[in-house]
């Protein structure tokens, strides 16, 4: 079982910057996965970012150069740091792990956090 809880979202004008956190109840180094996904009223849930075992994350088409993830094991915890936010990124933000386990490849959501941007 992975616990996952995020925080960081809020309101932000056009233009600015917000940094998500995604806190993990297991080490995120044992994760074979962890990134974020974003979902917008009336969209599908899409991949915004995540770091598997290459050597470099990926990211969605629509927010590379400007939003930025990172790691860091020492506190079990992962971030998105978002520049340059856009009214279309206005969406909830979900924290996703992946585990392999016995053979078998488990996911987890976190509850997600609302992030509006204003134009």
């Amino acid at each position: 079982q992975v616990r996952l809880v995020e925080s960081g979202g809020g309101l932000v004008q056009a233009g600015g910057s917000l940094r998500l956190s995604c806190a993990s109840s297991r080490s995120t180094a044992s994760l074979n996965d962890i990134g974020w996904y974003r979902q917008a009223p009336g969209k599908q849930r899409e991949l915004v970012a995540v770091i598997r075992s290459g050597p470099s994350p990926n990211y969605g088409d629509s927010v590379k150069g400007r939003f930025t993830i990172s790691r860091d094991n020492a506190k079990n915890t992962v971030y998105l740091q978002m520049n340059s936010l856009k009214p279309d990124d206005t969406a909830v933000y979900y924290c996703n792990a992946k585990i392999l386990i016995f053979g078998g490849l488990r996911e987890y959501w976190g509850p997600g956090t609302q992030v509006t941007v204003s134009s």
